[in-house]
């Protein structure tokens, strides 16, 4: 009995546990980020209202880079806790905007131009992309570097970068690079190109349409091909959309390049049951992605002209929104020491891109219209 009450005296003297802690309360990860990406979207089309030669996406992506170098808030904020939601940003919301920008674009306006001006924009494509990315592998830029900045330079620039580095799975550093350089070579166009229009002897609808051919982003094409007049600015669009065309394929040939590396990794690893194991456990990219297949049903609705233009202009303006948000993303992830070391070389393939579809397209143009 004594026993008993020692025993039963002691579990009364033990203290009680103490009962579960509710959790903290926690802010959603992605929405810091998110919110700094709105943020930087409103300035950027603020910027672009007060000067309407700016366009609105290479604003976005400078104050994205410059966010990330402001002192005592990039280690703190860009670099911690809004680095989830820029990141989700710079894929996610780039996709949307991607298939968005398929409402841009209808076959009916494109074989309007003409099957030469259709041949001449695939021989300019072609030329730029596979003369940048050999050149760039020549160079020895690192990662993804050459395939990106071939695809921007090639197809219709930031937009196209964020598209192939999703198939591609490349390093974040090296799409916010070839990011950056694509968007200040097009932001020099805008005042390189109206300069040469007299000096090369083209007419302001040949003008057009070698702004079409030869600049990267869609706003900059605007920006460029406006300083000719109306009719100009309608055959630049026209011929800038037709190399957006050209995204899916690409995209579509760089997703099947993934699978069939991955599938050669795995056969090759096939030896160690353990690699086995780990192939048949990894991801495989889709043939065809999602987005891609959005970006062409997007296509084929407005071939069909059963939306209103109200609802193509509401569309055009939520694209461009998510656009420039995704573009701050991507420019918040450029780091500019890192930057300065390839630097010289990125640099360089920049320009000498920048002068082969330049040369290439005033050919083209030349001879086809």
């Amino acid at each position: 009995m004594a026993l008993l009450g020692e025993r039963t005296g002691r579990s009364r003297n033990r203290p009680l546990p103490s009962p579960p802690a509710a959790p903290p309360r926690r802010t959603p990860r992605k929405l810091p980020g998110l919110a700094l990406a709105a943020a930087g979207v409103a300035v950027a089309w603020a910027v672009h209202h007060l000067v309407p030669g700016v366009p609105m996406l290479t604003v976005a992506v400078v104050l994205g880079i410059a966010a990330a170098h402001v002192p005592g808030v990039a280690h703190a904020f860009v670099r911690g806790s809004g680095k989830a939601g820029l990141t989700f940003a710079g894929k996610r919301l780039m996709r949307v905007g991607v298939v968005l920008l398929g409402l841009k674009l209808s076959l009916d306006d494109v074989l309007g131009l003409g099957w030469a001006s259709v041949g001449m924009v695939l021989c300019v494509v072609a030329v730029t992309f596979l003369g940048t990315w050999w050149l760039g592998r020549r160079m020895g830029l690192r990662g993804d570097q050459p395939l990106l900045i071939a695809t921007g330079y090639s197809i219709c620039g930031a937009s196209a970068i964020g598209a192939v580095s999703e198939v591609s799975e490349s390093d974040e550093r090296d799409t916010a690079t070839s990011v950056a350089l694509v968007t200040l070579c097009g932001t020099l166009a805008i005042a390189v190109l109206p300069l040469l229009q007299h000096p090369l002897g083209l007419s302001d609808a040949e003008f057009g349409r070698w702004v079409g051919a030869s600049v990267h982003d869609v706003g900059q094409v605007v920006a460029t091909a406006q300083t000719a007049g109306a009719g100009a600015l309608g055959d630049a669009v026209l011929v800038k959309l037709m190399r957006v065309a050209l995204l899916a394929p690409l995209v579509a040939a760089v997703a099947l390049s993934v699978r069939a590396r991955r599938q050669g990794r795995g056969s090759t690893e096939g030896a160690s049951g353990a690699a086995k194991a780990g192939t048949a456990g990894a991801k495989r990219p889709p043939l065809v992605p999602l987005f891609v297949v959005g970006f062409l049903a997007m296509v084929a609705l407005r071939t069909t002209g059963w939306l209103p233009g109200g609802a193509i202009d509401a569309a055009g303006t939520v694209q461009e929104l998510l656009l420039a948000a995704a573009l701050f993303g991507l420019g918040s992830a450029v780091d500019l020491p890192s930057l300065t070391r390839t630097g010289g070389r990125v640099a360089a393939l920049g320009l000498v891109s920048w002068g082969v579809i330049a040369g290439i397209s005033y050919v083209g143009v030349v001879l086809t219209y």
